[in-house]
């Protein structure tokens, strides 16, 4: 980890001795990747959040592309993603004129460009492994940070994000509407990991159980962790909303997403698969065989492979 000093200070100024996510260990202990659930933090007031840092973090970011995505607000939650028009401002451009149309701003990676925001991911993240007791043998494969500034009254469309997230509300109000992961659809997540790349997912609000939907009201100091796969749709108050998110995948979380694509391929073979998490040693032997795949190319030497890894022809419920 790197050094926490400067950014750690900042917070004890603002919040005494009190951590920089004020985590409840019961509820960590219980709903940790399985569901989400809220806390308070003490980062709203760090000067790296106010104004005249973000405008230059903006006007910084802007020579990147790949690390920025500028879009307007959506129709209504269940629009698809990529359906919302995006692009044609620079960060900078749609931060300075944010009360002037309905826009979405999201700064991918800030602490490449930005040390404070590295110092701030590694405290935060030691936190969370703290409050997991290690990491066991898993091995961290992705670690960044995010933020997320909108105009008032925009929507961000529903959709689900392949990590372990940890949602800060800065700025502003922001109704937060999130599932369990559960809730998302195997197909849908089949046909996500399939891709064998870093995006969002696509899922349909329709097919979602609302008896399980989670609505947080946030506001400057609360926030809420969201567990992988979790499909979510958000909605600003009537003021312009400036939130912070920290997410992570390990070698464990990834492989869970690879045995997925592989279960595509059984479901395409006409058999029913068993739910990834119920057969831990299965799961371990399909991801081992879609991390020496290509999956769009090798559907064929997957499923022929199968049969060896899982049991000759018997797949059915694997």
């Amino acid at each position: 980890m790197g050094s926490t000093q400067t950014v750690t200070a900042g917070v004890e100024q603002v919040a005494g001795n009190r951590e920089l996510i004020q985590f409840d260990p019961e509820k960590f202990e219980r709903n940790f990747d399985r569901e989400p659930f809220e806390f308070r933090h003490g980062l709203s007031e760090l000067e790296m959040f106010q104004q005249d840092s973000l405008l230059a973090l903006a006007e910084t970011m802007g020579k990147a592309p790949r690390d920025y995505f500028i879009a307007g607000s959506a129709p209504k939650p269940g629009t698809k993603f990529y359906d919302v028009p995006s692009g044609g401002l620079s960060p900078l451009q749609a931060l300075e004129t944010l009360d002037q149309r309905n826009c979405r701003i999201l700064l991918k990676r800030p602490e490449n460009h930005e040390p404070k925001f590295r110092e701030l991911l590694d405290a935060l993240f030691k936190q969370v492994v703290d409050m997991r007791g290690g990491l066991g043998s898993e091995r961290v494969v992705r670690l960044e940070t995010a933020l997320l500034i909108s105009s008032g009254s925009t929507t961000t469309p529903i959709h689900f994000d392949p990590e372990i997230g940890f949602f800060s509300q800065i700025e502003g109000e922001k109704f937060y509407h999130v599932y369990p992961p559960a809730c998302a659809p195997e197909t849908e997540l089949e046909r996500f990991y399939i891709r064998g790349r870093v995006d969002i997912g696509n899922v349909d609000l329709t097919k979602l159980d609302a008896a399980r939907e989670h609505v947080y009201v946030l506001g400057p100091g609360k926030g809420f962790h969201q567990p992988q796969n979790s499909p979510h749709w958000v909605q600003t108050g009537e003021q312009r909303s400036v939130s912070f998110t920290f997410v992570y995948e390990t070698d464990a979380s990834r492989g869970r997403g690879r045995a997925r694509a592989f279960n595509y391929f059984l479901r395409k073979s006409g058999v029913t698969p068993a739910q990834v998490g119920r057969r831990p040693g299965v799961d371990a032997g399909k991801a081992a065989v879609m991390r020496a795949a290509k999956p769009l190319q090798m559907a064929g030497r997957v499923l022929h492979k199968a049969q060896r890894v899982l049991g000759g022809s018997k797949l059915q419920g694997r």
